[in-house]
């Protein structure tokens, strides 16, 4: 089939586009309330706070987008997953929610409890929604069960199946990675060496769980590989992410840690585009009788839907990234506290 052009695919293509814009942007950020603990003082963790004060909020933007692009281009999907994964997708709001009542109201007290609880909401609720959104790829890579009219037949403890929890540990270890690394790149002193020390801990991490994952696929799940047999030029996704992950500790060593935070992101970019490769045109792939299987051509919008979305999204995405290019250059070097910090 020639998919060249297709309205499906390049819908496809953008919802992926959209989740891997919001992956490396508010990854970097639940990295960073990931190791909100580590950091000793208290110093060190307003400077984590404010590194990413500007911008958290502006990354979920590209979770919205997404989500919405999602409904325009795919509703059965959309219908399907966020009513199936509902407990799911509550906590991880929750999450989310406490995430930026922490980053809000830590400060507002001097007191050591005051300030030791919203550390401890901030760190729980970062690790649980970086782990509560690996689950839910985990469980679109695995498959959910599905029945005749394609709507979610199981219960939540379906979704907790060991596969879904490997994937979920592995993006908690890649988001820590990555915050670590946004870490050295905004901060000074003492709290930049010790985040260096973080990155060379947190990348061992990643690695061990991306090698256990990856060996589960290969051999629990061969329909993710069955593009890549096909077409052997698509190997060189792989490599290029093997290659970015090993660029990391390289540049940190360099002391170039702009070069290092860009190697993560083409990283998380790889992992992104092997998961899109590996489903495809699965969105939601059944189990156990993938006939029943929400695609992108049995679940899409009417073309002249899709050709619609395509233009305001044409008119909207612009608009996102010149506004997140914005704010990074506005906010651009190390952070410094000063009386409006967190």
């Amino acid at each position: 089939m020639n998919y060249l052009l297709d309205l499906h695919v390049i819908w496809f293509g953008l919802v992926g586009v959209l989740l891997t814009g919001y992956a490396i942007l508010d990854g970097f950020d639940l990295g960073v309330g990931a190791l909100h603990l580590f950091a000793k003082k208290d110093e060190h963790r307003r400077l984590m706070l404010n590194s990413i004060g500007p911008v958290w909020d502006g990354n979920e933007v590209w979770l919205v987008t997404g989500g919405g692009a999602l409904f325009a281009a795919f509703p059965e999907v959309y219908a399907t997953v966020f009513s199936g994964f509902y407990n799911a997708f509550i906590l991880l709001l929750f999450a989310l929610i406490f995430r930026a009542v922490a980053i809000e109201f830590r400060s507002k007290q001097p007191m050591l409890w005051w300030r030791r609880m919203w550390d401890v909401s901030f760190s729980v609720a970062s690790l649980v929604a970086a782990l509560l959104l690996g689950v839910a790829f985990g469980n679109i890579v695995w498959g959910v069960p599905l029945d005749a009219g394609r709507e979610f037949s199981g219960v939540f403890l379906d979704l907790l199946n060991p596969f879904a929890l490997l994937v979920g540990v592995t993006t908690v270890a890649l988001f820590m990675m990555h915050g670590a690394i946004y870490v050295v790149l905004k901060t000074e002193g003492d709290l930049h060496e010790a985040a260096r020390r973080w990155v060379n801990k947190a990348i061992v991490f990643f690695v061990v769980c991306y090698a256990a994952t990856t060996a589960a696929t290969w051999l629990y799940l061969p329909h993710m590989l069955r593009f890549f047999r096909e077409y052997p030029a698509l190997l060189a996704v792989p490599l290029a992410t093997l290659l970015a992950i090993a660029n990391i500790p390289r540049e940190i060593r360099r002391r170039r840690e702009f070069a290092a935070f860009l190697s993560s992101c083409a990283a998380i970019l790889g992992l992104m585009a092997l998961v899109g490769i590996g489903i495809f045109p699965n969105l939601v792939l059944a189990k156990p009788d993938p006939s029943l299987s929400l695609t992108i051509f049995n679940a899409a919008s009417s073309p002249k839907t899709l050709k619609i979305m395509l233009i305001i999204a044409a008119i909207g995405v612009p608009l996102v990234l010149a506004y997140t290019t914005s704010i990074y250059y506005i906010f651009r070097g190390k952070t410094k506290l000063d009386p409006m910090s967190y």
